[in-house]
């Protein structure tokens, strides 16, 4: 399409844009199919109020088009039954599609306005191309996986999202035909910023990007000044990596015969803006200083609220084949502490495991916890199945109620 052509299309005044939005949400509840009115209407509106507004969300349009876009058409048929829950899901070839709460986060991050022109680098669904659709005037995706990027543009050209423009390639080069670019959102994980992006920038421009390690990284919200990129560290995060060379060339890669957690006695808070390093999604915990069992800080969730999530997670890597168990070792504290209405809505240290391709192969559980106690250490070897090749350690109450407190997570693997 001519991009002066689609400008005049897309392009309203802002206080249209925001009416337009609003209505646009009563008329999908009426134009996407009765069957999907009657099967994820209610659930994708109860998604963003529970996972997403209630965790701080606040931008109005970010949260429409959050109420707006199927996610359900953007996962695979056979998890469309998890599409609403505020989780990834694997999309195939080693790639998942992200979590709603960090699509609307990275996209309230960067300030979207309805004249934008967005690059977005994605891992292969479209989902996120898709909620800056609703809001900007025009989005580049570029999909690292062909197979996938084929895949997402049929889904979005049949929602008729006409204001996005696929291509599958290596996301770290931009797209220089089309730049200068208002905003930039990068889904991928990068060791640090790829220049052909700063380049693609505007003046003035916004780009989130998680940086880091395989495993540790962290959510960079970067605006152009007299062509330097002036940062600010955000949340800490973990994105699946770019296939290929990309991540090939890391310099520091994981060892997956020593899985490891860092910063498991929560005493590194280098930036101190009360959250403990090394750890992500943190919901509903602060970081206590003082008269903690080992070192000076702990860990204390607290929720009245059944049903709503109280966690941090940590991911690592691991080879199932030649590792057989996990020594886990904690300290915990307990206050109340009252399981949720639904069976895993329980206060535990979880770690679930996943194959090469992202799939869920088992979990393990140490807890649950109940009632009131005082500080105890826990230890338990939990067992890692042959498939493994990566862990996710989640610890806390997962929806029930009460006060927790944890210090001095600790794991060592066990070889088979």
């Amino acid at each position: 399409m001519d991009r002066t052509l689609s400008r005049k299309l897309i392009v309203v005044p802002a206080l249209a844009r925001s009416l337009m939005l609003a209505i646009v949400v009563i008329l999908a509840c009426r134009s996407v199919t009765a069957q999907d009115k009657d099967r994820y209407l209610d659930a994708r509106l109860k998604m963003v109020d529970e996972e997403i507004a209630r965790e701080g969300v606040r931008n109005k349009d970010v949260l429409t088009a959050m109420r707006l876009v199927p996610r359900h058409l953007f996962c695979l048929p056979q998890y469309r039954a998890n599409a609403y829950f505020d989780q990834a899901l694997p999309i195939g070839f080693q790639q998942t599609i992200s979590p709603p709460f960090i699509v609307a986060y990275m996209t309230e991050s960067i300030d979207p306005k309805p004249t934008d022109r967005v690059l977005e680098i994605g891992t292969g669904s479209g989902y996120q191309a898709a909620v800056l659709s609703q809001i900007v005037a025009e989005v580049y995706t570029i999909e690292i996986v062909p197979e996938l990027s084929k895949r997402a543009t049929q889904v979005l050209a049949d929602v008729g999202y006409r204001n996005v423009f696929t291509k599958a390639g290596d996301g770290y080069k931009g797209w220089p035909e089309h730049a200068p670019f208002d905003k930039i959102i990068v889904t991928c994980s990068p060791e640090d910023v790829p220049q052909p992006l700063i380049d693609q920038l505007k003046e003035g421009g916004r780009m989130i990007i998680p940086i880091g390690e395989r495993y540790q990284q962290t959510f960079y919200l970067f605006e152009k000044r007299k062509g330097e990129l002036v940062k600010k560290k955000l949340l800490p995060t973990m994105f699946v990596p770019m296939t290929g060379i990309s991540e090939q060339q890391r310099k520091v890669q994981p060892d997956p015969l020593r899985p490891q957690l860092l910063n498991g006695g929560f005493e590194s808070d280098e930036d101190q803006d009360g959250i403990a390093d090394s750890w992500y999604y943190q919901r509903q915990l602060r970081r206590r200083v003082g008269s903690a069992p080992e070192g000076q800080a702990y860990i204390e969730f607290q929720c009245s609220e059944p049903g709503r999530g109280a966690q941090l997670i940590q991911a690592m890597g691991i080879d199932g084949e030649r590792i057989s168990g996990l020594e886990v070792s904690l300290q915990v504290k307990a206050d109340g502490l009252r399981d949720g209405s639904k069976p895993y809505e329980r206060p535990a240290l979880i770690v679930h495991f996943f194959d090469g391709e992202r799939k869920l192969v088992g979990e393990e559980t140490l807890g649950p916890w109940r009632g009131t106690f005082g500080w105890r250490k826990l230890t338990d070897t939990l067992s890692v199945p042959p498939r493994a090749r990566e862990g996710i350690l989640r610890v806390g109450l997962h929806g029930a109620t009460g006060r927790l407190c944890v210090d001095d997570i600790r794991l060592t693997a066990v070889s088979r």
